[in-house]
């Protein structure tokens, strides 16, 4: 995992090929921890709760908007993330993030939020008004990379993002046939993701400031909250630059395309 504020140095090798072969890669402190202060204070303000008051906190999760204020955009912005994203996606081949998306914050609690399936975040066919009609293709359509970015920290009872490690590589195959068209939310879920039998399930925790790049096609879910603190999380698509038409060829030599290659060559 990388950590370091030098971004010449970025990924290694290792931990690109970790990203190959496991689909996700963890860098701490990608982004100050004050950044991640100013952007919890803002988030504390518009879901009208106090830090300081858990007798308010009545809900398992509250759902926030996306954002795009100073904080969040510095968090998505550093010189070390950019870096990453040269190496993964490939340099010019991605559109700098200036608004993080959804925020599902998670409170403590006993409640079962009803949001805890495990799931790939497709990406196009969102005019759909049945997300489950939304799609995903073996070119990854518009989405270049999942991110999880951690404002808070996350311990393994905060309500990580649980990954399976190596199921992009499944779900490539199990894409494969569709080519082009893809296939939607529904269909993968009925085809089981490729198969997610012995896999590794891993948690994604880490201090605030942490971010998982992880490959479009990963497999994850959210998890149940029992700690004691909210977690704060972002969790954007990195963006190919160009359109639908060209997505097939962008990036193809780097490791967001590298890893499908290898899967379908199995």
């Amino acid at each position: 995992m990388t950590d370091t504020q030098n971004p010449t140095v970025g990924l290694s090798p290792a931990e690109i090929d970790h990203f190959i072969q496991r689909g996700f890669v963890r860098i701490n402190r990608a982004f100050p921890e004050d950044i991640a202060e100013e952007a919890r204070a803002i988030l504390w303000r518009d879901m009208g709760l106090d830090a300081s008051d858990p007798a308010n906190w009545t809900r398992p999760v509250i759902r926030l908007g996306h954002y795009g204020q100073p904080p969040f955009r510095q968090a998505a912005n550093t010189p070390l993330l950019h870096r990453a994203f040269d190496q993964l996606a490939g340099p010019d081949c991605w559109i700098p993030p200036m608004v993080l998306g959804t925020f599902p914050v998670r409170f403590p609690s006993s409640e079962d939020p009803g949001d805890t399936g495990w799931h790939i975040d497709v990406s196009f066919g969102t005019e759909h008004p049945d997300f489950m009609e939304w799609r995903a293709n073996v070119y990854s359509r518009g989405r270049a990379l999942l991110m999880l970015f951690l404002f808070s920290d996350v311990g393994p009872d905060d309500a990580p993002t649980r990954l399976f490690a190596g199921s992009h590589r499944r779900v490539a195959r199990l894409l494969e046939p569709a080519e082009e068209q893809g296939l939607t939310l529904r269909e993968l879920v009925e085809g089981g993701f490729g198969g997610t039998l012995g896999l590794e399930e891993v948690l994604a925790t880490g201090m605030a400031g942490t971010v998982y790049l992880c490959h479009p096609f990963l497999v994850h879910a959210a998890s149940l909250h029992r700690g004691r603190a909210p977690r704060f999380l972002a969790q954007p698509p990195l963006l190919w630059r160009g359109g639908p038409n060209e997505e097939s060829e962008v990036g193809r030599r780097y490791p967001v395309k590298e890893a499908v290659r290898q899967a379908l060559m199995r």
